[in-house]
């Protein structure tokens, strides 16, 4: 709930501090893990990192009501009232991330550490999904540095047992809708996720057909963070987006929400448009460091807000059901 009030909050450029105030107080709540009862029983809620007087008043009547008229309110403002047909994801069934980034590219960490990360959450796999070498500034991997990351990824392996590295990549969409690694190389990986970066506003038709492109491919699995939009920031790409999603679901292209709250893309409401389009996704932290993993109980009332079931969500399946689902795809 603190995260859906950051999210509102970043639909008006004036609330932008606020809006990462109650962002940062979720994310701290989410690693900490405090005793929220005892803490407001004695009047403590404020010792958490992160929360000052005022969302620790929100959280107090969060903790005693289960509810909050502040989000209540900005839901109202919004345009997004509460609805009756919310879906009930378990968390403790979520089996693991399939998006991730190491300092093999713009990651802040190794990948022992992040995997680390994920081990310490229970999780039983990970994909590490560094970036591609459109954008130079991140330091993408093309098919030479795959090949050393995939040396890397079994000396980890073999110290992280409880938890199945994955090794794919998050290839750039390009203007025309070919992707930024050749087909030879992505069908070796285990997941590939296609996301578009740059060029966002190009003209919608242009767009449509850029999209229509890459989910067509049979090599990718996953469209990252569908729009590339940045709420309170920067709007994301327009394009026939039912054309699109339709067109997902008939190549069992999974769509991404990803966690990240400077994304939260797909938006409960484009998810809701997609699962009405048969399609199925995945629920991310687009984590460059351990801590952000911690993104995804942040924004899973994203993916419950559209109505989405588990067994719509890919990181719900066992690695087993994981797998095959990609290899049937690929």
């Amino acid at each position: 709930m603190l995260s859906e009030i950051g999210y509102l909050l970043r639909q008006d450029p004036e609330e932008r501090f606020r809006a990462k105030a109650f962002a940062a107080a979720s994310w701290s709540i989410a690693i900490s893990k405090p005793d929220l009862d005892a803490l407001h029983r004695t009047n403590q809620l404020t010792s958490i990192e992160g929360v000052g007087e005022g969302i620790a008043k929100v959280l107090a009547g969060l903790i005693e009501t289960g509810a909050s008229s502040y989000l209540d309110r900005l839901r109202t403002e919004m345009g997004q009232p509460a609805r009756d047909d919310e879906s009930d994801l378990d968390l403790s069934r979520y089996q693991g991330d399939v998006h991730s980034h190491t300092n093999w590219s713009d990651g802040k960490a190794t990948m022992l550490q992040i995997a680390q990360g994920a081990q310490a959450l229970g999780y039983r796999y990970l994909g590490v999904t560094d970036h591609s070498p459109r954008i130079k500034v991140v330091h993408g991997l093309d098919a030479e540095r795959l090949l050393a990351q995939s040396r890397e990824m079994a000396e980890v392996q073999a110290q992280v047992e409880d938890v199945t590295l994955l090794q794919g990549i998050e290839v750039d969409i390009l203007e025309d809708g070919a992707l930024d690694l050749p087909d030879a190389v992505l069908e070796l990986l285990d997941v590939v996720i296609a996301s578009p970066h740059v060029k966002l506003r190009q003209e919608a038709a242009a767009m449509t057909e850029r999209m229509l492109r890459a989910v067509s491919n049979p090599h990718v699995d996953v469209v990252g963070h569908p729009t590339g939009r940045r709420p309170g920031a920067r709007e994301g790409a327009s394009y026939d987006f039912e054309a699109v999603f339709k067109e997902a679901a008939r190549h069992n292209v999974a769509l991404e929400i990803d966690c990240d709250p400077a994304r939260m893309d797909l938006s409960p409401e484009m998810a809701r448009l997609a699962l009405e389009c048969g399609c199925n996704f995945t629920l991310d932290a687009d984590a460059h460091e351990p801590a952000e993993l911690a993104y995804v109980p942040m924004a899973a009332w994203m993916a419950r807000r559209a109505g989405i079931p588990e067994d719509r969500i890919l990181n719900w399946r066992t690695l087993e059901d994981l797998t095959i689902t990609l290899q049937r795809h690929g």
